[in-house]
């Protein structure tokens, strides 16, 4: 199919071949043509003025426009031929009328006027010819170099190769047992031989799986830079195109470039968008998808044992994989990278602030015990929100103040600016004391940070804990206090106000989806039991276990729900009990919220006294 400018372009050279043709044409309706006894006719009548002769021509002007043989208006202008043999009353007969007579230099027939008529035909065969060369060379990729076919095919592909990664090690910070399971790849790509002696071959294929934002891209080039040797790189998204063939095209110049710059590392990122179980899912298979797949799997297959081609791939889906990637000769090495600890944010936060001028009051260790659950990825966004706060400001340095304030603006949300009534603000005051109650007398809830009833984001108020320890597994202890704390701000509006309100909207959901997970994956249930009744995790476009029978009964589903329900139950008369016992130091509270809108710990602790002793469990909270 030719292109639409292809075809523009066609059709602007017939037109102009129209307007050049058109300059040699004569004018339409201005001169017209007379038999040669028509003119002797008119020269009888004595309307002739005057005529011009050019050999055989003889164009000529009447004396008043007249319509004459063969035009249907009245013309001036009038053209006829004399006869081949000749004339010899012609004179005469002009001299006789008193005609002006005028002779000029008959035209030229010969060659140039023929090359004038065919200079456009040229330029139309030159134009045609020209553009299928042109197509011709792109499908091709020409001589000595690549052609628009062959760019389109490996689009999306980075290189760098000859160029050394400024990334090293140093610069991944908290990913320590990664660090040391690609270690030996380093050794490899810079000592193969050591490894190829003994009959060893490396892994071809490193899995880098872990939430988004933990560094997997950052690890991989970091391995580059540590060794030394080409990084090639690209999105698995980029693979996809709408025509059928081009992404496994793309596979395949890929692996070629990156054999070709051996010692090298080729890295996948976003693996999942790409390599996903084959030929399930509600809405079926994916012809281009598939056969990209396809392609990887085959150019994983097809390295020798002397090829230093490391191909690494990145993940935060490792679940939705297809089996055919992760079996071993492929992605047979998988690292984890998880969230950091708090050591570990300490580190990322000392690399990310190198180039930061920081006060004196800034404490790292501080705000990496007060930020959990962060990745690298929201650490390195907390100190660019907080220079950027401080640039705003026309500050010098940037100083504690400035990062609290983003890591809340991060956590939480900005500040939002609502007039809200007298009542309502009531209302906030107690459902926040409620929370903050309950967490300050309960052994096992994590200790109280902050509680504020300032509008952020999509809450309008908050309160906020922080862990002393971090926690990996939840004892349950723990996540039964949580319940109560998390349903403390309804109870608390319950007692107070004799009423609810939708205030309550998400710690219902959150408190439903925890009890949830207590019953049904944790057998935390005695009516249930250590029984694995949770609802299919899978997503509906996998396929996994669309057409496989349903795993429960309609009586366990029952039992479920009656176990979710007494437990949630539970948390809220140990919430509404702990606010009874408290009462003063409760009411307190409320009025002190009101008036500051904002309590740090110690100001808590000055309203309620001092908290009942933490039971502390020697594991670590999932923030």
């Amino acid at each position: 199919m030719i292109p639409r400018w292809a075809s523009t372009a066609i059709l602007l050279g017939l037109l102009l071949l129209v307007i050049l043709l058109g300059r040699f044409a004569p004018e339409p309706g201005t001169v017209a043509e007379v038999p040669y006894t028509s003119f002797k006719a008119l020269l009888a009548e004595r309307t002739v003025d005057r005529i011009v002769l050019r050999g055989d021509d003889v164009e000529g002007h009447l004396v008043q426009p007249r319509a004459l043989k063969g035009t249907l208006a009245p013309v001036e202008r009038f053209r006829t031929r004399v006869p081949a043999f000749g004339d010899p009353e012609l004179l005469p007969a002009l001299e006789k009328a008193g005609v002006e007579v005028a002779v000029e230099p008959a035209k030229e027939t010969g060659g140039w006027g023929v090359l004038a008529a065919l200079v456009p035909w040229f330029l139309l065969l030159g134009f045609y010819f020209w553009f299928w060369q042109r197509m011709y060379r792109n499908l091709t990729g020409g001589v000595g170099g690549v052609g628009g076919l062959d760019k389109f095919l490996r689009r999306g592909a980075k290189s760098e190769a000859g160029k050394r990664s400024e990334v090293t090690f140093a610069d991944v910070a908290g990913q320590e047992s990664a660090k040391r399971e690609v270690a030996e790849l380093v050794d490899f790509l810079r000592n193969p031989e050591r490894y190829r002696r003994l009959g060893a071959d490396v892994p071809h294929g490193i899995l880098l799986m872990g939430p988004p934002g933990t560094g997997k891209t950052l690890l991989a080039r970091a391995l580059a830079g540590e060794a030394g040797v080409p990084f090639f790189s690209i999105s698995a998204s980029e693979f996809i195109e709408v025509f059928v063939g081009v992404g496994a095209s793309r596979v395949r110049n890929l692996f070629e470039d990156a054999k070709k710059n051996q010692p090298s590392i080729l890295f996948i990122d976003e693996l999942d968008s790409i390599g996903r179980v084959r030929g399930t899912g509600l809405g079926g298979g994916h012809d281009e998808r598939e056969q990209t797949l396809n392609q990887i799997l085959a150019e994983l297959d097809g390295f020798s044992g002397h090829e230093a081609v490391i191909v690494l791939a990145a993940t935060n889906r490792p679940d939705v994989l297809d089996p055919a990637l992760l079996r071993p000769g492929r992605f047979d090495r998988h690292i984890v990278l998880e969230l950091p600890d708090r050591k570990a944010r300490e580190e990322i936060l000392r690399v990310h602030t190198r180039k930061v001028p920081l006060a004196k009051d800034v404490d790292l260790a501080q705000i990496a015990a007060g930020t959990p659950g962060f990745s690298g990825a929201d650490l390195k966004n907390l100190v660019n929100e907080a220079a950027m706060m401080a640039a705003r400001e026309n500050a010098v340095e940037v100083s504690g103040r400035h990062i609290i304030e983003m890591r809340e603006r991060v956590m939480m949300g900005a500040v939002r600016s609502l007039a809200i009534q007298p009542d309502e603000r009531h209302r906030l005051a107690v459902h926040e004391a409620g929370h903050t109650t309950v967490a300050h007398f309960l052994a096992h809830a994590d200790p109280l940070l902050k509680v504020t009833i300032i509008p952020r984001g999509r809450t309008l108020g908050s309160t906020q804990q922080l862990p002393v320890e971090e926690r990996y597994t939840l004892p349950e202890e723990y996540l039964r206090d949580r319940l109560a704390v998390i349903l403390g701000g309804r109870a608390a509006e319950r007692i107070v106000l004799g009423s609810v309100s939708s205030g309550a909207d998400d710690d219902i959901r959150q408190a439903t989806a925890l009890a949830r997970a207590m019953v049904s994956r944790w057998g935390m249930s005695e009516e249930v039991g250590p029984v694995d009744v949770r609802e299919s995790e899978e997503h509906p476009f996998l396929g996994r276990e669309i057409a496989q029978p349903r795993r429960t009964s309609e009586f366990t589903s029952h039992a479920v729900d009656q176990a979710v329900r007494a437990l949630l139950l539970e948390a809220e008369d140990r919430a509404t009990q702990a606010i009874r016992e408290h009462e003063s130091g409760f009411g307190r509270l409320i009025a002190e919220i009101e008036a500051e809108e904002t309590l740090e710990r110690m100001a808590i602790e000055g309203c309620l006294g001092a908290p009942r002793e933490r039971q502390r469990v020697r594991r670590a909270s999932v923030a």
